[in-house]
């Protein structure tokens, strides 16, 4: 793919006129897709495709359009020249904008990242042999992401990264289901198979009566994959300076000093260990790291270039609606095999669902218990809970009520893929936390 980005913008090079600057952003990805059902596949294939985001710049006029790309010379220069001339046509019917900003800059850049995935083939075998027996479903994507930029100034950048996601679960009967993942740039048997085998596991204490619970405050365990939820959440115009700045930013208390998060909480953008591309689609780049909380209190914002010329403060390189696309939560000391010694008492969420706010002003969160959660009596696993609904203050949550963090963490991928493959990523521990409030 690289060859035909920087043919791209060798093309462009020639087509602009003096007065004229363009941004190119190339998208493409070659990935494979198998559909599980009853622990057999049932759909198969494999998607390319190329997609590129063109700007027109002129003055302080900009206008940006897409088109899908083939591969074929003749053909791809052909709709880049029809792009070129209708974004020119439609340009000069617009205002001048007073937060535009992007690179202008020369700055060249390659990070190449192949990781060391199986043939579909293989991933295939190892799901089917390690799910015999097992009513499994689930959606294997897998395959290398690429993302370029270039200008006109002669910045020429390129992204690529392999990964794999297995996103699944294990069902027995009605709505009692194990949800789980398995996520990477390594494949690795084992790995793979412990994560059916502890889905496995916690489907037989599914077949159990489930045990009543009434609205309360319960001591709680919250497994990554819960608070991969909980975190998506908070991400929501929650660490982005435009949010901070409108006040419309679910942390508004913590800035302000009214409330405080647990000096055990630490969370970065970590772009350097995601998928996404280390560059925006302006041509800045992203930092290996940013600093979001540390020790419970905020930090850095991210940053994108239309706040950085609105608020004049440097651009980080975030996205447009300045969400992380790379959140990095720092372990605690609890290890996973004592989480439920530690627990002692309480309940086991693996899963959380439908979360928004129910006072954003607050940091109040609600949601839904899902799938797989237990009741816990004496570090042991006695019996599932049903569904119920929590509401919960983030502030007593990743606060005062928070106890331990995992030494563990899960790498999570989100498996969204419509349009194309997402390069948002978790990685995250457990948390144990105290007086977890149920109310339905």
């Amino acid at each position: 793919m690289r060859h035909l980005f920087y043919a791209c913008c060798d093309f462009l090079d020639s087509q602009v006129g003096a007065d004229e600057r363009y941004l190119l952003w190339f998208e493409s990805e070659h990935s494979d897709f198998v559909r599980f059902n009853r622990a057999a596949v049932r759909q198969a294939g494999s998607v390319k495709q190329i997609a590129i985001d063109l700007r027109l710049i002129v003055g302080n006029r900009h206008i940006a359009g897409r088109i899908g790309l083939t591969g074929d010379d003749a053909a791809d220069k052909q709709a880049l020249q029809t792009l070129l001339a209708r974004l020119r046509r439609e340009l000069p019917t617009l205002s001048e904008d007073p937060f535009l900003l992007y690179a202008n800059d020369a700055e060249k850049s390659e990070s190449i990242r192949p990781g060391n995935l199986p043939a579909a083939e293989d991933a295939v075998t190892q799901i089917v042999e390690a799910a015999r027996g097992l009513d499994l479903v689930g959606i294997y994507a897998g395959g290398p992401i690429c993302r370029g930029f270039g200008s006109s100034f002669g910045s020429r950048r390129w992204h690529e990264t392999a990964s794999f996601n297995f996103d699944f679960s294990v069902y027995l009967a009605g709505d009692k289901a194990v949800k789980s993942a398995y996520a990477g740039f390594e494949w690795d048997r084992k790995a793979l198979n412990q994560a059916i085998d502890q889905a496995q596991r916690q489907l037989s204490l599914l077949e159990r009566p489930a045990h009543p619970l009434t609205p309360g405050k319960y001591r709680a365990y919250l497994a990554p994959s819960a608070m991969a939820e909980i975190i998506g959440l908070m991400s929501w115009d929650g660490f982005g300076i435009k949010a901070q700045q409108t006040r419309q930013s679910p942390f508004l208390r913590l800035m302000q000093g009214h409330a405080s998060l647990s000096p055990q909480l630490s969370i970065i953008e970590n772009t350097a260990e995601g998928i996404a591309a280390d560059f925006e689609p302006q041509g800045f780049a992203r930092p290996p790291t940013v600093p979001l909380i540390v020790g419970g209190k905020m930090t850095a914002p991210l940053v994108s270039p239309r706040s950085a010329k609105e608020f004049q403060v440097p651009t980080t390189g975030a996205n447009g609606d300045e969400s992380p696309t790379a959140l990095d939560m720092a372990a605690g000391d609890l290890p996973i095999a004592d989480v439920l010694n530690a627990l002692d008492t309480g309940i086991y969420i693996n899963n959380l669902w439908y979360l928004s706010y129910s006072d954003r002003a607050a940091g109040k969160i609600t949601g839904m218990t899902r799938f797989a959660a237990f009741w816990v009596e004496k570090g042991k696993i006695i019996a599932p809970i049903n569904v119920m609904r929590f509401d919960e203050s983030m502030y007593r949550m990743l606060g005062d009520n928070l106890e331990r963090l995992t030494a563990e963490r899960e790498y999570l991928i989100d498996p969204s893929s419509y349009g194309a493959r997402s390069t948002l990523s978790w990685r995250l521990p457990g948390a144990l936390v105290r007086d977890f409030t149920l109310t339905l």
